[in-house]
Parts: C-alpha cells; sequence; structure tokens
C-alpha cells in the first residue's frame, strides 16, 4: 500500500476557535491557544503531543526544563517529526499506530467503536451521534483515541493472537474474551488533569516531565522509554510490548488495541494489557490514592462536576496525604511553573461510562464532563489550600442544606421529594460552578468571606425553584422548611 495523508504535514488536529491544523503547525504556531473536540480527544491529543515533546527532547531536571523554554521544545518537536516523519503515514506500508498483521481480525464500523455514536437500542439526542462517514482527519483522530479510551467489550475480535501462547484473550473455558477498558478509561471512566497555559504550546511546556521525575513514579520502571511508532510491538506480549508497559511514552500512547483501517471500516482486536490501578499502573494524568490498604482512584461524576475534586487533588500544598489522592501531573508541574510563571491553569475532564457483564457503554447519565480555572502561581501554598478548602466546606454544607430543606418541604405535606431534592441540590451546584473561579481569586486576596452572601442567596435560589408556594399548604410547608441562613448574611455585615 502506498504511503499516504502523513499526520505531519495533513490538517487533522481540531483547534478551538481555528478549525484542523498538522502536528507541524501545532509546534510551529504560538498563537493557537486550546485543542478542540471532545472531552477524550483533548486529552488523547494532548497526550500524544506530550509523548512527541518528550521523545524529541525529554529535559535532565527542572534546570534543564527551564533552560529549554516553550520556544526550545518546539523547535526541538518540529526538528524530531521532520526527522522522523516516514513514522506518521496513516496509510501505507507501516500505518501510524496500526497493526497491518491484524489484518484477520473481523472488522467494526467506525461507529461501532466511538463512545460518542449512538449504537444499538441508544436514543439518538443530537446529529453528532449519528454514525457518519469518517474523513482520512477523523480516522486519525479515532485511532489515538482508541489506544486510550476503547470500551471494553465483545466489539473486539480476539480469535487473533499475534503473541503464540498468549492466553490473555481467552476466558476459563479457552474462548475468546471481551475486550478490557482502554487504560485512559478504566471501569467507570478516570478524571484526567493537565496544567494548562496561554497557548498550547505553554501547556505542553507545563506538562513536560524530566527525566528525574518520571524515575520517580513507582510503575515506569524502565523510564522514558521508546515512543511506539518507531518500532511498533509484534505481538500482544513480546519483548517490546512488555516494554511498553513500563515506560512513560507507552503509557502516553498505549496499544491497548490492535487495529487497521480498512476502506468501510477498521480491524479491531485487543492489543496490549496495561495493568489497572489496583495492580499499581495508572497514567499520571490521573488521580491515586495508595494510601489505603485497597487502592483508589478518582472517576468521572457527572453529579460531582470536576472543579469539586481539586481539594483533593492539591491536598499535597498542605502535605496532607490521609483520604487525599495524588496526581502526579499536577504534582511534578506545580512544583516546577510556579517558580517561573505569574499564572497557570488546571484542566479536569473525562468521560463517564457504564458496564455491564464486561460490555462498555455511555448512556443514561453518563456524559463527558471538563472544568477548568486559573490561578496566581503566588498564591500557592498552604494558606490559600486551607482557605479553599474551608470555603469549600461551607458550599458543601449548604448544598446538604438545600437537599435537607427540600426534602422537609414535601415530608411536611406527606409527599414524596427525594427527586426534588436532588435535583435541588443539582441546580445549586450549577450555580455554585459558575462563581468558582471568582472563589479561586478571593481566596488569593484573602477575600473568600465576602462570597458567602452570594452562595447563601444560591441556596435560597435553589430551594424556592424545587418548593413553590403557590398555596396555603405549600406556603406554610416553604416558610417552615426555608434553609435558615442569615449567618452568612450577618457575619459579612458585622
Amino acid at each position: 500500500m502506498d504511503n499516504k495523508f502523513n499526520l505531519v504535514d495533513e490538517k487533522w488536529i481540531p483547534i478551538a476557535n481555528y478549525g484542523l491544523v498538522s502536528l507541524a503547525d501545532v509546534f510551529s504556531q504560538s498563537h493557537f491557544i486550546a485543542l478542540g473536540g471532545n472531552p477524550i480527544q483533548k486529552i488523547a491529543l494532548t497526550k500524544l503531543l506530550l509523548a512527541i515533546a518528550q521523545a524529541a527532547y525529554t529535559p535532565e531536571d527542572d534546570e534543564d526544563w527551564i533552560h529549554i523554554g516553550t520556544q526550545g521544545m518546539a523547535e526541538k518537536a518540529l526538528s524530531y517529526l521532520k526527522k522522523k516523519k516516514d513514522c506518521f503515514w496513516l496509510y501505507g506500508v507501516k500505518p501510524f499506530l496500526q497493526m497491518p498483521s491484524i489484518v484477520k481480525a473481523t472488522k467494526q464500523s467506525y461507529g461501532a467503536v466511538s463512545a460518542s455514536v449512538a449504537t444499538g437500542n441508544t436514543t439518538v439526542l443530537v446529529q453528532s451521534q449519528i454514525e457518519q462517514n469518517l474523513t482520512d482527519a477523523e480516522k486519525a483522530i479515532l485511532i489515538v483515541e482508541l489506544c486510550n479510551f476503547a470500551l471494553g467489550g465483545k466489539k473486539t475480535d480476539n480469535s487473533i493472537v499475534l503473541s503464540p501462547g498468549y492466553t490473555e484473550k481467552s476466558n476459563e473455558k479457552g474462548k475468546s474474551s471481551a475486550g478490557k477498558p482502554g487504560p485512559a478509561l478504566g471501569f467507570m471512566g478516570f478524571l484526567h488533569n493537565f496544567l494548562i497555559g496561554e497557548s498550547i504550546l505553554e501547556s505542553l511546556w507545563f506538562n513536560l516531565i524530566p527525566k528525574n521525575q518520571i524515575i520517580s513514579a513507582p510503575h515506569l520502571t524502565k523510564g522514558i522509554g521508546i515512543a511506539p511508532w518507531e518500532g511498533m510491538p509484534q505481538g500482544e506480549d513480546c519483548e517490546k510490548a512488555k516494554e511498553l508497559k513500563t515506560t512513560y511514552l507507552g503509557r502516553l500512547v498505549p496499544l491497548c488495541r490492535f487495529v487497521l483501517l480498512a476502506n468501510d471500516g477498521l480491524h479491531y482486536s485487543e492489543g496490549i494489557f496495561y495493568p489497572g490501578y489496583a495492580q499499581g499502573g495508572f497514567d499520571l494524568s490521573t488521580g491515586v490514592d495508595f494510601s489505603t490498604a485497597k487502592a483508589r482512584v478518582l472517576w468521572v461524576d457527572t453529579e460531582k462536576r470536576p472543579w469539586r475534586q481539586l481539594t483533593s487533588l492539591l491536598a499535597f500544598l498542605a502535605n496532607e496525604k490521609k483520604g487525599s489522592f495524588d496526581c502526579y501531573q499536577l504534582r511534578f508541574g506545580l512544583s516546577r511553573v510556579r517558580n517561573t510563571q505569574c499564572k497557570l491553569g488546571i484542566w479536569s475532564g473525562g468521560l463517564c461510562v457504564s458496564s455491564n457483564a464486561g460490555e462498555q457503554y455511555a448512556s443514561g447519565t453518563d456524559d463527558f464532563v471538563e472544568s477548568e480555572f486559573f490561578l496566581e502561581t503566588a498564591w500557592l501554598g498552604e494558606s490559600w489550600f486551607l482557605q479553599l478548602k474551608s470555603e469549600m466546606a461551607i458550599i458543601e454544607s449548604l448544598a446538604k442544606n438545600v437537599y435537607g430543606s427540600t426534602m422537609g418541604f414535601y415530608k411536611h405535606q406527606f409527599a414524596e421529594g427525594k427527586d426534588q431534592a436532588t435535583q435541588a441540590a443539582n441546580l445549586f451546584w450549577q450555580l455554585a460552578e459558575q462563581h468558582f473561579q471568582e472563589l479561586i481569586n478571593a481566596c488569593g486576596s484573602d477575600t473568600a468571606e465576602s462570597l458567602r452572601p452570594k452562595y447563601a442567596q444560591i441556596a435560597l435560589k435553589a430551594y424556592d425553584t424545587y418548593c413553590p408556594k403557590n398555596t396555603a399548604r405549600q406556603l406554610d410547608a416553604w416558610a417552615a422548611n426555608r434553609p435558615q441562613l442569615g449567618k452568612y448574611f450577618s457575619k459579612v455585615t458585622s
């Protein structure tokens, strides 16, 4: 097959408020602010771009990281792409991140393996959920997405095994087993976190990890490693595959699916099996807690937006370990960036999925989530963190107050009010999220208490929305159960 569609020069990467660009464009244009696409495409593309930057040049330590800077990183990445251009053909003898030897595996349609496309009897809500013919640019994104966020289930043709004697693709009865979830997705959908700057290039530089920090991650025993496109494995359990499990580049671009593009779909089988967090394997951008007897990880929760997890993720600022999660990407990055930049941001996002008998899908309340906010690096420290933690605890208590008061309103009338109470609390959190950046700024200027009346007002609004007072009976219940929040108003004015 002839080489076609080189990802270095062809335009395939979505940029917010701009359009599609090539890999060379990303590393040569400093005015691109942020990646486009849905949250899992942003995560997968961020990891790919980071892998290219890390493969081009991985700094030795913080001093080397500062020395190379954003521009130096971009120049080395461009030089690397020029040198390795033959590794980035989407079609050809060595197609990008694909396995020609998997050609005997059953083909799946593009929509069947995409989490954002409605299949089976799933209700179609928006046009983007309808399966469509993909352009070469969209196929390239799908390949990168599947490396990280492949859904577990029976769509993989696991009857095709490339490594002789490999048994991970079979069940106890020797029959083909269901494919396992992608390592960046997990059972319910991991929450991923990255530092962000004022441009894509600055964001990549912020997240570039020096060698001395990579080797401190307990599961990356073989360090930075070799990018998979420079030498694809021969099978699921060959020496190259084993190496990719324990290297940083192998984790940034995991080959959890062996795929090969065809004219009307793609040949699709399970690839390398990466150990999960329970076995000590995890992406550095996820939040993990190994301090307890049973390892824990932060999942995407559509009822609990990512900004509500911030105090748990940043607990290291106050040396809190018990009951807190550790996100290596944030901890490594903040320790460097705070000494060189005045302002930085944190992006969090992911996809919530459901599982049933090994089959994963996105339905019901499952959805993409993402949030971002910015802060001054001068604030980063124990004082700012403890102030933010204190205010978040107050907001949490207000949400519980809204839930309890709404339940009380309906009980007062001998009615069931659990659904209304849940919706009232959700409305409170939705309205409170709009002021989170304001809260972060206020904690940095020691004026956080001035925002408490605003959050108390939101609590009253949420209660009033779900507790009508149109009749005398309702009015009596409304007055008897309305949250008593006078202390939040009087404390500021006293």
